[in-house]
């Protein structure tokens, strides 16, 4: 059974360093942001799979490409 992801705003409040207020706007740009880098990881782990003819997505997928995504969201 997966794991439900923690709330977003109990992640900033543990990962801010001191007393950091983040406004709703705010909040929805982090969420709407993490979504987009999501879902650009899916889609090159699914790239990534066709490649190798699987028919699932498996960590090692996700894993093959996670630096290459991850230097293309640094920018």
């Amino acid at each position: 059974m997966l794991k439900k992801a923690p709330k977003l705003k109990s992640v900033i409040k543990t990962r801010a360093k001191g007393n950091i207020k983040v406004r709703p706007a705010s909040e929805a740009m982090i969420e709407l942001m993490t979504l987009l880098f999501l879902n650009s990881l899916a889609e090159e782990a699914k790239t990534k799979a066709f490649e190798e003819k699987a028919v699932t997505i498996r960590a090692q997928h996700v894993r093959a490409v996670s630096k290459k995504v991850l230097k293309k969201a640094r920018g």
